[in-house]
């Protein structure tokens, strides 16, 4: 397997990122656009969805593309990251043309990090400035770890953060993952510093401690029930031509990550969501064989970018629990 010059999503040509946060309210946005609308599609898994405009990305809809797409800390009050986005594109004369009227189309989906010991007093609001932020600073490359939508976010027993991964295909197609991890479950097998996803690990991105000796009973895998803070929340992304109903299916086929890296996901607790994104650069050779392929590594990406998310985290001032190389030393990669 080889990734992309960045490993990260925006190998995807013409993907831009851009990560706001909060240090005292340890919380932020991740905003994911490009210079023109890419086709998205979406799939829910999780028990306890935030989201905003994702019915409008079913197959059977009228708008097939979006100009924008938001992931954010902050709950319900996340939701509103996506209003801040929307401005900024307005400002930039984006968005669905409506007679002499443009609107910014700009889902988005939200965790829960209310609870990890920031600053939520707030009198006004926090996400919407951090939307427009996360928008306008935009760009190929961007921070992990403790940054963006992932700054509050935790797992089980480590905090969690912000990931990301590519993948180049035979196919000359490139693949990508984006995501902000804050997991009912755990990215690590048991106490130790293996990850789940060690299986399929390029070199040494999260340490490359390999798979660990032994798995225990995955019955006892730690999980943070009672303390309603969860949901993990991505962007999977190519450069394939795929329809709406084709990146459908590249969402549904992430999801497979998230099983692969976190144990348990998809509880009732999560609002396990994934965003599948084509800028329809590289036509398809073989649609069968080639879209096959493309579902298969957004897996792999996500699986590793979960992985990379906790990997990266760093800790701060207020930390309700420890990252991953304050509990296991020096990261190795």
């Amino acid at each position: 397997m080889q990734t992309g010059a960045r490993n990260l999503i925006t190998d995807v040509a013409g993907l831009c990122v851009g990560n706001a946060d909060d240090a005292a309210l340890k919380s932020g946005v991740t905003v994911l656009t490009s210079d023109a609308p890419f086709t998205c599609g979406v799939h829910v898994m999780g028990g306890a969805p935030g989201t905003r405009e994702t019915d409008m990305l079913a197959p059977d809809k009228l708008v097939e593309q979006v100009d924008a797409l938001t992931l954010s800390g902050g709950s319900a009050f996340g939701l509103d990251a996506a209003s801040g986005a929307a401005d900024a594109l307005r400002g930039m004369g984006r968005g669905f043309a409506v007679g002499g009227v443009r609107v910014p189309i700009v889902p988005g989906a939200i965790l829960f990090d209310l609870i990890n010991g920031g600053d939520k007093d707030w009198s006004e609001n926090p996400y919407r400035a951090l939307g427009r932020a996360a928008l306008e600073t935009a760009a190929p490359d961007f921070a992990l770890g403790t940054a963006g939508a992932g700054t509050g976010a935790s797992t089980a027993a480590l905090k969690g953060g912000l990931g990301s991964a590519s993948l180049l295909l035979a196919s000359g197609h490139t693949v990508g993952a984006l995501v902000a991890v804050n997991a009912v479950g755990s990215a690590t097998v048991g106490a130790g510093p293996h990850f789940w996803a060690a299986p399929f690990e390029i070199g040494a991105e999260f340490g490359g401690r390999g798979a660990a000796p032994g798995f225990g009973d995955p019955l006892d895998a730690p999980t943070k029930l009672g303390q309603h803070a969860a949901t993990t929340i991505g962007i999977v992304a190519t450069d394939a031509a795929l329809s709406q109903a084709q990146c459908t299916r590249l969402a549904i086929a992430a999801h497979d990550g998230f099983a692969r890296a976190l144990l348990p996901s998809h509880t009732p607790m999560d609002g396990d969501l994934v965003f599948a994104a084509s800028t329809g650069a590289r036509p398809l050779g073989d649609p069968v064989a080639e879209s096959l392929m493309i579902g298969h590594a957004a897996s792999i990406c996500m699986a590793r970018a979960i992985a990379r998310g906790v990997f990266l985290a760093t800790p701060a001032p207020g930390d309700t629990l420890p990252c991953w190389t304050t509990r296991h030393g020096e990261r190795g990669g």
